[in-house]
Order: C-alpha cells, then structure tokens, then sequence
C-alpha cells in the first residue's frame, strides 16, 4: 500500500471513529481524492473488517472504535519522534522502565536506543532493564545489547500489539519499575490517562501502579480529551511530554496539578 493511500485509510478511519459513518461525498471533499479511490479504500476497509459498507458510504463496525496501530505509525511522525527522544532523555542509567504500546511509545523505545550513556558495560551495571506488554517495543529493544528485556504474558491485542488480560496483570503485579512510559488515547485535567480499549486500559493501569514515576507520553492531538476507560487518574502522573501544538490553557490545568509539562 502506498504512503498516500495509508493516509487516506487513516484518515477514513479517524472520520469512522468521529461520526460513526463516513459518506463517499463527504471523503471526497475532504481528502480531494475521486469518488472511485474513496470507493475502493471503503471496499478494503470492509474486506478488513474495519468498517461495513453501506450505499453511498460506510459505518464503523464497533461504538469503541480504535484506529490499528498500522496506520497510527505515520500520524504526527515528526512530533512522535520529538516526544520520544525528550521522554527517552528521563530513564535513569542502569534503572528499570516499564513502556506500553503505542505508535508514541514506539518513538520512545527508539530514543532509547540512540542514547549514547545507555552501553553496556559488564559488570558496570549500565545496561537498562525495560518491562513491557507490546511486542513491537520488545523486538525494536531485543537486539541491543545494552537492554534487558522483560515481556508479560497475555493476549496480543492486535490493534495495538499489546498484551492484555490476567496472565500481564499477575505478571506486572510482582513487579516495581521506577517510570513508567505510558502512551494514551486521551489525558486530560479532570479524567486522566484513558484508552480507547477498556482491556488495554485495565492492564496499562497496573503497569502505572507498578511504576515510581508515570510519564505520559502523546501528541498534543490527545491532551485535554479523554477516551473510553481510564487508565490512572491525573494524580498518579508525574510528567506529560507532548509536542508544542498543546493548548497553553490545557497545560496550565495540568501544570496546577502539579504535573511537569515538557512541549518539543
């Protein structure tokens, strides 16, 4: 598939998780592509059952809707990357850090891996332990050397390639982590930290109650809403780190709480 059509299927999806629906017309206005291309990308997100199709449109299979992680990747990349080398530039040397899934946690696995301070050294202690319940984070930090990778058990969540359900929870319980990444659907003043999965919700709220430290990590797109089920409340976070596009009133909210508020 190419860039141009997974942003048309992002954004069809973004439409469907809105309004529920999505209407041919409306498409074409809105993404300036033909009715016949709107037509086929409706047709493959059925065949993907991610959408039924109707006449003249489509409708959202599920009223919790999630966009897959495939098309969340190349959302916002530029500022993902930002947040990710900031969130990443907090791990403590030689510390253990939980991460959860997400297109945003992603970048911070990866500013992980580009740290410099973060080598092994044997017997030097350097090496930094990594707890988490996605499998895409593992396998992008599984290969280094300077990491000790613990993964929990559970279901894979393929929305999301998180683990989730009662194995991650009974793992995540026996354990303690100093921060914790968190990467979110919504956080917001009143709500906190929330996700579009209440499964997903549930277990990255244990992987938050193990954690010393919680950093939420998002785009600006996320802060000041709030998804379906909560994660943790506003006072379990200690830091946001999001990118410049958050609304000053929104950070200020949160900063009165006492939460640090980092905008790259």
């Amino acid at each position: 598939m190419t860039v141009d059509r997974y942003q048309r299927i992002a954004a069809l999806l973004e439409m469907l998780a809105k309004n529920g629906k999505v209407e041919v017309e409306q498409a074409v206005a809105a993404l300036g592509a033909s009715a016949a291309t709107i037509r086929r990308d409706l047709v493959y997100l059925d065949e993907q059952r991610l959408a039924r199709r109707t006449h003249g449109g489509a409708i959202a299979n599920s009223g919790s809707f999630d966009l897959p992680l495939r098309f969340k990747t190349g959302r916002a990349l530029a500022e993902k990357q930002r947040i990710g080398a900031a969130a990443a530039a907090l791990a403590p040397v030689g510390g253990i850090v939980g991460i959860n899934g997400g297109s945003t946690t992603l970048e911070v696995a990866r500013g992980l891996a580009a740290r410099a301070d973060l080598v092994s050294t044997e017997g030097a202690g350097r090496a930094l332990t990594i707890v988490t319940n996605a499998v895409n984070v593992a396998g992008e930090l599984l290969v280094r050397p300077q990491f000790k990778v613990v993964v929990t058990g559970g279901v894979v969540r393929a929305h999301s390639y998180e683990l989730f359900g009662p194995l991650a929870e009974r793992s995540l319980e026996s354990l303690s982590v100093e921060l914790v990444f968190l990467g979110v659907d919504g956080f917001d003043a009143a709500f906190g930290a929330s996700a579009h999965s209440e499964a997903e919700a549930s277990t990255n709220s244990m992987l938050a109650l193990a954690a010393a430290k919680v950093v939420v990590v998002c785009d600006a797109s996320k802060v000041g809403r709030r998804a379906f089920a909560q994660i943790c409340p506003p006072t379990k976070v200690d830091t946001l780190v999001t990118d410049t596009g958050v609304a000053p009133q929104v950070a200020a909210q949160l900063k009165s709480l006492g939460i640090k508020v980092i905008a790259v």
